[in-house]
């Protein structure tokens, strides 16, 4: 019994270290797969190689281009904005010469002789010239001018020692004129027939003066403010938003 076992052993033994020789055998006698490209073919595949590298290259430095392209007009952009933006505060502010439609008023002493005792001016009164403004405002004016001095904001009017002054511009002989910029003829148009029937006429014939208003046309200028303007209460904010 014992034998039996030992030959059975054996040949499981033998039959293993067969089929392990089989299988070396086999892995040594396969060849190695080799590349069987001749010379012309694997230099045409490197050409090829090279071709793609190259084109790569380009498409990578066109979009680098592109990239400095799109930046370059950006800033430029932003330049054009501020340059705008300042453009649209000075005309706002009154730091600009406006021409458009408009009309021009003329503010002359009357000649005729009312009535006794009375007496030719030649200083308009300072609350007849704020009273016309605030007319010609609410008949939507946008850009005047009173005997060359443009109007903004923070104009004063004034009389002192008996004399007109528009920011610190002395009226001192008459006639005067009035210009007065719209935004279109239409506009022009409606400015002079309110102004036909305007209190403002009564009210300066009444202290002596005659405003005549002339017909509109579509190029009235007015001059750009030329005093320096004061800023008041304001400070320059610090970066990063601090106060």
């Amino acid at each position: 019994m014992d034998r039996l076992k030992s030959r059975l052993s054996f040949t499981l033994i033998a039959v293993i270290l067969g089929f392990m020789l089989a299988i070396q055998f086999q892995t040594v006698k396969k060849p190695e797969e080799r590349d069987t490209r001749d010379i012309w073919q694997l230099r045409e595949a490197l050409l090829k190689e090279k071709e793609i590298q190259a084109n790569l290259i380009a498409e990578i430095r066109s979009n680098e281009e592109k990239l400095a392209a799109y930046e370059s007009s950006r800033e430029q952009s932003k330049e054009k904005t501020l340059r705008d933006t300042l453009q649209e505060l000075k005309i706002e502010v009154g730091l600009t010469e406006i021409t458009g439609a408009g009309i021009t008023l003329v503010i002359e002493p009357v000649l005729e002789d009312p009535g006794i005792g009375s007496e030719t001016k030649h200083t308009v009164p300072s609350e007849l010239l704020r009273r016309l403004l605030n007319e010609l405002n609410m008949y939507q004016a946008k850009y005047v001018s009173i005997d060359g001095q443009r109007i903004i904001n923070t104009t004063v009017i004034r009389e002192i020692q008996s004399e007109t002054k528009i920011d610190g511009h002395s009226i001192k002989s008459l006639p005067i004129e009035v210009k007065v910029v719209v935004n279109d003829m239409e506009g022009a148009e409606k400015l002079y027939n309110n102004l036909q029937v305007s209190k403002s006429r009564d009210e300066f014939f009444i202290e002596g003066f005659r405003l005549n208003v002339l017909t509109p046309s579509p190029s009235i200028t007015v001059p750009a403010y030329e005093n320096p303007i004061r800023i008041r209460f304001m400070e320059p904010v610090k970066e990063g938003g601090g106060s």
